[in-house]
């Protein structure tokens, strides 16, 4: 037997108990006659002792050997501390060591294994094993596997079935690039790595499971950012029989159960946005709603003057910064550099003082009176006190950049408490958008995506004003979830196909399968699929994914522990008959 307890569970009960830990040595402080080292496992820390005149010279230089992250195992006996820890469970004793045995010794870690460490992140993530061992992250795994275990025991006791689809598939435009493998069995063809199990869900509603969820690994092969990673994990769902109404309620229910149980916070509203709604007041489509700074568009009320750089804009809009009036020139300045910066485009700001007294001072009093800013106050919502920041572009552009800059403001504000919860179903997305590159119309979701009912004939004539049949659950200004109503009749999907470019033999040829199975009676279905890696990080008051990933890649896509991607050699292209064309 390694051990008898686990290093965080002794206390002042166990005093006299003699007991058999193992573990990691977390430090050794050395102090001549006594020797105090800090074993620590998964569960905590436990102060172990060594003194001359109660341990052998033998145990006591064996001790004395002993060096950060050695792995040991103790037997000895549980003593009253005599300098108490409150900071620790275990702060109230310490182990007076009888016998000691190294298990297994280590060369020195790259970084400190510490909640606050001298490594950085690509550092520790080559040592990830190592980082593992600390808190934070340790912390963050186990949270993750909280949350799993509470969506898998909601999900049964609502009825769903817990069924696995294949990793192994063919290639389907969903939107991203397909990772895809070579099949060495059949010679020049190709697997792909789902993007996500769209078409097998919707198989197993055609198969009559009714309700299904899964927890699975999704593959895109696409840029990546803080929020991203080429594999993610899905918590995947479908219910046949539905309307909208209906999955709605199921995943308030979820999320309801989440915050409750995860996080101890009841949250009974989930308030309703159109996607119109969200781009004209917020700028995105998972606004955060935490807080206010709403858009205000100042068109009618600023494009009357000779100010040409209003009136020659497509949209003129602005919000109210709480308190900014008491922003100095040069912090203004600093914002005015912020939202030029390349990753937001502005060409510049205009902004507008609401002073204590009533009055209003701009950066372009040459063109408007106190009666015009007055306006520029009352559409934006703007107090005596505040700030009124103001942009001004192409309508989408400008709404883009004025969504970064509410959301820089409201970080530096501190209105984004993240043990603060504020979900929002945004709903009835466009069905379809252009794409000026290829000059037609691309699925805003996914093929499968219904339109609103009644708005199918507005596809022959004014395809880009249908709205479909989707929905997005948003928390704190993050999408962690989004599904729609699927087109469920052979007719109609050929038609969406049809719409998307596709000719029938193309259709056919990518989703043949799925046609054919609707001509055996496909019912009525829709579902939807969380991001489960960001709302993990979301319930655990981040938003950065990677702490919730056992081993997570770069922002290049790499795996700097084991060094993946890598090449394989020769025989391996020659089995699956691949020839490298690769250009330095």
């Amino acid at each position: 037997m390694y051990r008898s307890h686990h290093c965080g569970e002794l206390n002042a009960a166990h005093i006299n108990t003699e007991v058999t830990l193992s573990g990691w040595v977390q430090g050794v402080r050395d102090k001549g006659f006594m020797i105090y080292v800090d074993l620590r496992d998964r569960y905590g820390i436990t102060q172990l002792y060594f003194d001359e005149e109660q341990s052998s010279k033998s145990l006591l230089e064996k001790a004395q050997s002993l060096g950060r992250e050695f792995v040991i195992q103790v037997k000895g006996q549980v003593q009253e501390r005599a300098s108490k820890n409150p900071n620790i469970p275990t702060g109230d004793i310490e182990i007076l060591v009888s016998e000691l045995t190294i298990l297994n010794e280590a060369e020195l870690p790259p970084f400190t294994i510490e909640d606050e460490t001298d490594g950085g992140e690509e550092l520790r993530m080559k040592y990830r094993y190592l980082d593992i061992r600390r808190n934070p992250v340790k912390e963050s795994l186990i949270f993750r596997h909280k949350v799993t275990q509470e969506v898998r025991n909601y999900l049964s006791k609502e009825g769903f079935i817990e069924v696995e689809t294949p990793y192994l598939i063919k290639s389907t435009p969903e939107g991203a690039r397909d990772f895809v493998v070579p099949s060495r069995m059949n010679e020049g063809q190709f697997y792909a790595l789902p993007q996500s199990p769209q078409t097998f869900k919707q198989l197993l509603m055609v198969g009559g499971m009714d309700k299904y969820f899964q927890i699975v690994k999704c593959f895109r092969d696409e840029d990546l950012r803080a929020d991203r990673q080429p594999e993610f994990t899905q918590i995947d769902c479908e219910m046949a029989f539905i309307e909208q109404e209906d999955i709605l309620n199921a995943f308030e229910g979820l999320t309801r159960h989440l915050l409750k149980e995860v996080n101890g916070v009841e949250v009974d509203k989930f308030p309703r946005m159109l996607y119109d709604d969200a781009m004209r007041l917020y700028g995105n489509d998972k606004p955060d709603i935490r807080f206010g700074m709403e858009f205000g568009e100042l068109n009618e009320v600023a494009q009357h003057k000779d100010f040409n750089v209003f009136n020659s804009a497509e949209l003129v809009v602005g919000i109210a910064v709480p308190g900014g009036n008491a922003y100095t020139r040069k912090e203004i300045d600093k914002l005015i550099d912020w939202v030029k910066r390349p990753q937001v485009g502005a060409l510049g700001m205009v902004y507008c003082r609401c002073n204590d007294d009533g009055s209003f001072k701009s950066s372009v009093d040459k063109f408007y009176d106190q009666d015009d800013l007055a306006k520029w106050a009352d559409v934006t919502g703007a107090k005596a006190g505040d700030l009124i920041c103001v942009l001004s572009g192409p309508t989408n552009k400008v709404r883009a950049q004025l969504s970064a800059l509410r959301m820089e403001l409201a970080e530096r504000l501190g209105l984004r408490k993240p043990n603060e919860f504020a979900p929002l179903w945004v709903m009835d997305f466009p069905l379809l958008e252009w794409d000026e590159d290829t000059e037609r119309y691309h699925a805003m979701h996914h093929p499968f995506t219904s339109p609103k009912p009644g708005q199918i004939e507005l596809l022959k004539t004014n395809p880009g004003a249908v709205k479909a049949n989707a929905y997005d659950l948003v928390l704190n200004g993050n999408e962690i979830g989004g599904g729609s109503i699927r087109i469920h009749d052979k007719e109609t999907q050929a038609l969406m196909f049809d719409y998307l470019g596709f000719t029938p033999e193309e259709a056919k040829a990518q989703f043949g399968f799925l046609m054919d199975a609707f001509q055996y009676g496909a019912p009525p279905h829709g579902g939807l699929a969380f991001g489960l890696d960001r709302l993990v990080a979301i319930l655990g008051g981040q938003e950065t994914i990677r702490d919730f990933i056992a081993f997570p890649k770069n922002n290049n896509g790499r795996d700097v522990m084991i060094d993946a991607p890598a090449p394989i050699d020769d025989e391996q292209l020659k089995e699956l008959s691949l020839k490298l064309n690769v250009k330095s």
